[in-house]
């Protein structure tokens, strides 16, 4: 069943979320017909409970489609969407129309203004999730002063709401929005390499030099091996960060998804280039609409460095003999999570 589900988001976004849509939505240019045929598909309310309408999926069922978003380069937050209508519809709340994002950082000002800057997908989200100590708010982005990165091709935004926004939803209750953002970028990261990888190898058996394909050479063949290497770990370090039965991570397995795919990014983004050489960054090539976008998710949420003092600093605050007893019981997930 979770097959057939992945083929067939699979199958939807290799239609609708082609490179050429990915640089008209990167460019400015609307949205909303790639909106619409996510909509229409039903998958945003996969994580929502069945009694409340949705399919009722896991953080684990979805790893898949996180990790297709990625592969596809989706120019929408589709997963921060289903994330975050699915706890909407836990606390009993409607959701609003239109996509959702996660603030990656917050900031609230001395006059009560909320600041968000560089938020992931700030340039196409309708409404903003914004976490605070002991609630969070959902903000809309018509009511914020936007600034645009000033980085090609990126869909992040600085927001700014004034104190006292309307159209505010306020909900109660702290929740990790930090790590559930963590975790969709690490798979979506999985995703983005993987297809990286799959474009580098293909380029490397196609390019002729000196009477054969650079494949054939054992120095390129060194270097696509380290890449495979680490775009299967970041894979395997965000599936473990998706683990489990609800739609939202377990913390610290959120850190260790982050930090490993974060790690990957910079390594496995410098092989792709240097591989294809200088015509891997031409806009012609697709290569860099997956390059660029593993550079910012790399940092969306936390980079490798700062989940890497959070899983120090959890293992120095722990009761573990070892370091291998602090993984048993806090990074390896129980069987019941993981059938």
């Amino acid at each position: 069943m979770n097959n057939l589900l992945t083929q067939s988001f699979d199958r939807l976004l290799a239609n609708c979320s082609t490179p050429e849509v990915v640089r008209q939505v990167e460019r400015g240019e609307t949205h909303g017909p790639l909106w619409a045929r996510i909509h229409e598909s039903g998958y945003l309310d996969a994580l929502v409970p069945e009694s409340a309408g949705g399919a009722g999926l896991s953080l684990a069922d979805a790893f898949p489609l996180f990790v297709a978003e990625g592969r596809h380069a989706l120019p929408v937050p589709l997963a921060h969407t289903m994330l975050v209508r699915a706890v909407l519809a836990s606390a009993g709340i409607e959701p609003p129309a239109g996509a959702l994002a996660i603030a990656s950082q917050v900031r609230v000002e001395h006059d009560g203004a909320v600041s968000c800057p560089a938020t992931p997908y700030g340039r196409v989200a309708d409404w903003v999730v914004v976490g605070m100590p002991e609630s969070w708010l959902l903000l809309p982005t018509a009511g914020a002063a936007m600034r645009n990165t000033g980085i090609h091709g990126s869909l992040r935004a600085d927001l700014r709401w004034p104190a006292h926004s309307h159209q505010t939803l306020v909900a109660h209750g702290a929740i990790a929005w930090r790590e559930a953002g963590a975790a969709i970028a690490a798979a979506q990261l999985a995703g983005a390499m993987e297809r990286a990888l799959g474009m580098t190898v293909a380029y490397a058996n196609e390019r002729i030099q000196f009477g054969r394909s650079i494949g054939k050479f054992q120095a390129i063949q060194h270097q696509l091996s380290v890449m495979a290497e680490h775009v299967f770990a970041a894979h395997m370090a965000a599936e473990l960060g998706c683990s489990g039965r609800g739609p939202l991570p377990h913390g610290l397995r959120a850190a260790v998804a982050k930090a490993r795919a974060s790690e990957a990014a910079t390594i496995t983004t410098s092989i792709a280039h240097a591989v294809h050489g200088a015509i891997g960054c031409t806009a012609e090539v697709d290569l860099q609409i997956y390059t660029r976008r593993i550079h910012e998710w790399r940092a969306d949420f936390g980079s490798e460095q700062h989940w890497s003092r959070v899983l120090g600093r959890a293992l120095l605050a722990s009761d573990a003999e070892s370091t291998l007893a602090f993984m048993r019981a806090d990074l390896i997930p129980l069987l019941e999570e993981i059938q």
